[in-house]
Parts: C-alpha cells; structure tokens; sequence
C-alpha cells in the first residue's frame, strides 16, 4: 500500500482531493454505488484501468475508509468490495461533477466504451427532479442493455446493472439519444414522457406520477 499523497494545505477541498484525488478513485466509487462488486466485475467495468492500478486504489480506498472488502458466504465464497457510509456520501459529488461535465460530454467518439448502467446516475438526478417525491425501483431499457435506479434510496445500492429485480414499481423504455439528452439536462424528462419518447409502463405510484408530470 503506498503512502497517501498529500497537496499539504489546510483547504477541505484539497483535504477531499488527497483522499479522491487519484485517478481512477471516483469512477470505482460510481461502480460500487451499484453495491458490492467483485474484483472481476470491477475491472471489465472499468475498461482502460490495469490490474495494478485497480488493486491499488482498492487498497487505498480501504485504507481511507471508503470501502471494505469481506468475503461472500457459500457458494459464492469470493471477495467483494463495497462502500463504506464514507464513501456512500460521494454520490451528491458524483453528480455535481456529472452535472458540471455534461458540456464536456459532445459526440460519442468511436473510442468510447459504453456500459448502459453508466447512465444511471445521471438518469437519477433527473428522476428526482422530475416533480414525483414518490420512493421506488424503476427500470430502464436502452439498447445497450437494462438498468435499474432506485429513487429516494437509503442506504444500500442506488442502481444496478440488468432488469429491476423483482417488479419494478416503473418501467422507463427509451433510446439511447434520449436518455443521453435527458442526462445532460437538455430535455426534461417529462418532456421527453410527453413527446413519447420515453414510454412509462407500471401501476406503482411512481409510474403514475412520472406519466402525470
């Protein structure tokens, strides 16, 4: 494990910035906003990143009270990570910085990877400002692939990757221009409902709200 790095200013910002600072470190944090992830898992998540480095900033993660590891129970018996309370609180930072960085975002250029759950904070922030105050899972259907969000969550996973387990209490299908203009905030999601470009099935109250809104 290697000594923390450190800018040495009395600055919270620059205090944050030793702790999350490292590359790599923030984009472990929105994987494991999905609940705990093996090692594998995280790594073909994280294309770009070596097996080094990866085991590295787990390790200083770890250390710096942002994640645990434990071992699954039988059958399962491999180790996961997953994300203290500590590290939990950087989800409102993950989107204030998702937020700031839609300008930056432009065209998909052809090497981009793309993983459909990637969307899924930034269609959060949009559900929770939709108007509905309503709690609940919802599932999303891109061509991608399926994810699920869940708003107003407490504790536990705020997304995850594939189909809602269980019934979602709304089903959100769209296309991926769509969801990515949504994302950016260049159009509302009731908008993009009213357009019909996103179509909400369900019976739950979110999924009523969300078709009123």
């Amino acid at each position: 494990m290697s000594p923390r790095r450190s800018y040495d200013q009395y600055c919270s910002a620059a205090r944050a910035l030793d702790v999350v600072g490292d590359r790599w470190t923030l984009l472990i944090v929105r994987e494991l906003l999905a609940g705990p992830r093996r090692y594998t898992d995280l790594h073909a998540d994280l294309p770009g990143v070596s097996t080094d480095v990866l085991a590295s900033r787990l390790k200083d993660m770890e250390r710096d009270g942002l994640t645990t590891r434990r071992r699954l129970p039988p059958p399962g018996a491999a180790y996961v990570y997953e994300l203290t309370g500590r590290g939990r609180e950087l989800l409102p930072v993950l989107q204030a910085l998702g937020t700031w960085g839609q300008a930056e975002l432009g065209e998909r250029r052809p090497t981009d990877a793309v993983r459909a759950h990637w969307f899924a904070l930034p269609l959060l922030r949009a559900l929770e400002g939709a108007g509905p105050k309503d709690e609940g899972l919802v599932e999303v259907r891109l061509e991608e692939g399926d994810f699920h969000v869940r708003v107003g969550a407490e504790g536990g996973p705020v997304y995850g990757d594939g189909p809602a387990p269980g019934e979602p209490d709304a089903r959100l299908v769209m296309d991926t221009d769509t969801c990515t203009a949504v994302g950016r905030g260049e159009l509302t999601l009731a908008d993009a409902i009213g357009g019909g470009r996103v179509e909400v099935t369900g019976e739950g109250t979110l999924a009523k709200a969300l078709r009123e809104a």
